[in-house]
């Protein structure tokens, strides 16, 4: 979808005026295009903006560099200029991005005194391969992997179109990890640079170098891929926001659910940063309670505690100071959606102090998501939802009575918040300029790229020598003038803008396309299959797992590509066999060939095909949840899942997707998982071992710091939480659609102490 005309030229005219924001341009054939055969072009995609390169030289100090980084096609290079600038610059690194490039997101970290959120690249086949970048917004970081991610298309694309493109790729280097270099007289001289850009990152934050993507990237505020049980009232509305009650019963529940809602005339990316902003001016302006806190530890990028004190007269009749301590953990999600959790906990840097009475917060949680806006739009939007946790007998008694005492409550002066932050960024229209910046014109057109302009450079110096080394050019120039160049970004429309979800008939799957239809079904008899976990009985066994139907989620229905609409999804076409619950030592891959696993016995062998999945989850033990599902036919050759199957690494990560759905349990866990759908492939790392008649994927968890993070806040409640999993593969063509899941899992209350030993 393009923006209409009018914005991209209100966009070019701002570049022009050096606003700091460039026209998006980028163009790709995702199927290839008949200019690969006339005349040696193609149509790629091309991304390009400042960036923060970090590292630590062969002296060891650390350094952060200002760099132009450009992405096109499958090449990538790093400038210390902007060479639309600077015609004729040549780029101190360059290479090609691999099928084995991985990027993970590291979250919110201090460089140089300043916020910045760090991009980790490395090599699937030696992780020691690793290098780092920086960004200004999270925002950002979510474009520059989404471009990354199409520049690994890309050279899959070609890789697998095999002849000359597969034995020109074989001989170009890929982006290597490693490398510095070796003049000390250089490093030297950078240090007095890195002197002078330590403001950098503050200076970058201040400017903001916005990333620009099409009208119809703004992802949805939709709901999520599996059906939830809340059922939100609108009990009051207060200041242009909306006020709901959860009134669906629960018996995990400890208090009652209550939300604030309302739309903000400002990008997710900027509210996002509001929120996680605390100093003390700026909250002020907005925050009616929190508005005195002081951060006490960063953890992982995704995780802090912090402290606030207030004196809230007008709050309680006791007249008293009150301080607090509470954490933060944030998430992004691969559709845009800011998540942020807040817990009350305890510190030992912060015990109570003298004068003051320590209060514990409500637990709450912050959700933005963007709001697609009509073709032309320029100001952009988002939906603002704070959650809360209230205790029963005090809402109670409010609601019955009516009585104005609940504005004089700390859940009311909570729930104020969003309030204040909407007036707050309506009152400053610098933060909404900046949203409408983001909306820039984007449209596909042909790039020549000759292959003599790669072939004749010497690629021996490759790029990623400049993301973990120091990238200090040969060039004495001074860095004090890069940071004058506006931070400028153009991405690429995001392809599954404009969601909209409708209940219609669950979908059938049609097993003769995706199961061999020459071939009888064979029985199988679930009787000769045996794991770790039982099989529950009924609803109120525990520690156990179970197969749910996939009524419970949403899925790609037949005209999705046409009007993006869901339905309800069907049986799953593979039978649930087994589960395995394991305690393991390291991490283990390639289960499937351990004598033990029944993919090895002798009626797994008999079996038509199996799909094993192994979720890998980091903890102390590691654990591994090992999921069996089989197939009473072997699969079609010239279906998706035989596509998916036998396919590329690179096509099975594109295409392996998840849907979570916490069906019982504290409403924290539930916020923090979420019910959108992830493609697994590119949120971790999975390993694929396809032989015989199975495929085994390996999912590891650890390889995401994010995941890391939600895996960790789920295995705190694990003993009292039921969650349901559906494991589909993607459809994107109309030949493919409607989906179908592959296979659904229940795991009921699930006790780590249970899990199995297993060993190598």
């Amino acid at each position: 979808m393009e923006a209409a005309a009018g914005a991209g030229a209100a966009a070019a005219a701002e570049d022009r005026k050096g606003g700091g924001m460039g026209s998006g341009r980028s163009s790709m054939d995702r199927e290839g295009s008949e200019s690969d055969r006339e005349g040696g072009k193609r149509e790629v995609f091309e991304f390009f903006g400042w960036v923060y390169h970090l590292g630590v030289n062969s002296i060891g100090h650390e350094y952060c560099h200002l760099r132009f980084l450009f992405i096109r096609g499958k090449y990538v290079e790093m400038y210390k200029r902007d060479p639309h600038e600077n015609p004729g610059i040549q780029p101190i690194r360059r290479g090609v991005v691999g099928p084995s490039l991985m990027v993970e997101e590291l979250g919110r970290q201090k460089v140089n005194h300043g916020d910045l959120y760090v991009l980790r690249f490395y090599s699937r086949l030696d992780e020691k391969k690793k290098g780092e970048i920086a960004c200004a917004t999270a925002g950002e970081v979510q474009k520059w992997m989404e471009a990354f991610d199409i520049a690994k298309q890309q050279a899959e694309y070609e890789l697998s179109r095999g002849g000359s493109a597969r034995n020109k790729l074989s001989v170009e280097p890929e982006i290597t990890l490693e490398g510095h270099r070796h003049r000390v007289r250089r490093y030297a001289h950078e240090l007095k640079k890195l002197v002078r850009i330590g403001q950098g990152p503050e200076m970058l934050l201040s400017k903001s170098s916005i990333l620009g993507i099409g009208a119809g990237g703004n992802i949805g505020g939709d709901v999520g891929d599996a059906i939830e049980a809340n059922e939100w009232k609108c009990i009051r509305t207060m200041n242009g926001i909306r006020i709901f009650e959860d009134v669906a019963e629960s018996k995990m529940r400890k208090g009652v659910l209550v939300k604030s809602v309302g739309v903000v005339d400002a990008s997710a990316d900027t509210v996002f940063e509001v929120l996680l902003n605390l100093e003390r001016q700026r909250r002020y302006e907005w925050d009616p309670f929190t508005s005195d806190l002081e951060l006490i530890e960063s953890y992982d990028g995704h995780y802090d505690v912090v402290y606030g004190a207030y004196d809230p007269k007008y709050l309680t009749r006791w007249q008293s100071k009150r301080d607090f301590v509470f954490s933060r953990q944030w998430f992004h999600a691969q559709d845009g959606t800011y998540t942020i959790l807040q817990l009350p906990v305890a510190h030992k840097k912060r015990p109570p102090k003298s004068g003051y009475r320590r209060t514990t917060l409500n637990p709450s949680t912050w959700e933005i998501s963007s709001i697609n806006t009509p073709m032309g739009t320029n100001i952009a939007k988002c939906l603002v939802t704070q959650t809360l946790e209230i205790h029963e007998i005090g809402w109670t008694r409010w609601k019955n009575s009516h009585c104005s005492k609940f504005e004089k409550t700390i859940p009311y002066a909570l729930m104020c918040q969003v309030s204040g932050l909407k007036e707050y960024i309506e009152a400053n229209p610098s933060l909404k300029v900046q949203s409408s910046m983001a909306v820039v014109q984007s449209k596909f057109s042909n790039v020549s790229i000759p292959s003599s302009e790669y072939e004749e450079q010497d690629l021996r110096d490759e790029f990623y020598d400049a993301i973990s080394a120091d990238s200090s050019s040969e060039e004495d120039e001074s860095d004090d003038e890069e940071t004058d160049h506006k931070a400028k970004v153009r991405l690429k429309n995001v392809a599954w803008a404009i969601r909209s979800f409708s209940l219609k008939k669950s979908s059938v799957i049609d097993a003769n396309k995706e199961l061999d239809p020459r071939v009888a079904p064979a029985t199988i008899d679930l009787s000769n299959f045996h794991g770790s976990l039982h099989k529950g009985k009924d609803d109120s066994d525990t520690n156990c797992w179970a197969s749910p139907s996939g009524a419970g989620f949403m899925i790609r229905g037949k005209n999705y590509l046409k009007d993006n609409n869901k339905v309800i999804g069907g049986d799953p076409l593979l039978k649930l066999l087994a589960v395995d619950w394991l305690k393991v030592d390291e991490k283990m891959d390639r289960i499937a060939l351990h004598p033990k696993c029944l993919v090895q016995s002798e009626a797994g062998k008999k079996l038509p095909f199996i799909l094993v999945i192994n979720l890998q989850i980091p903890a102390r033990p590691n654990y591994s949840l090992v999921i069996y599902y089989a197939s009473d036919r072997p699969v079609n050759k010239d279906s998706l899942l035989g596509k998916f199957v036998d396919g590329s690494d690179a096509f099975r990560d594109s295409r392996f997707k998840l849907i979570p759905s916490i069906v019982e349990g504290y409403w924290m866990v539930k916020r923090a998982v979420g019910t959108k759908a992830c493609l697994l492939g590119k949120a971790v790392t999975c390993n694929y071992l396809r032989q015989d008649n199975f495929l085994e994927i390996d999912v590891d968890i650890g390889s995401s710091s994010v995941a890391r993070s939600v895996i960790g806040l789920v295995l705190g409640y694990v003993t009292s939480i039921v969650v349901d999993l559906a494991i589909l593969v993607e459809a994107k063509e109309v030949s493919e659609l409607p989906e179908y899941i592959l296979g659904t899992v229940r795991l009921n209350r699930l006790t780590p102490d249970s899990a199995l030993h297993f060993g190598a």
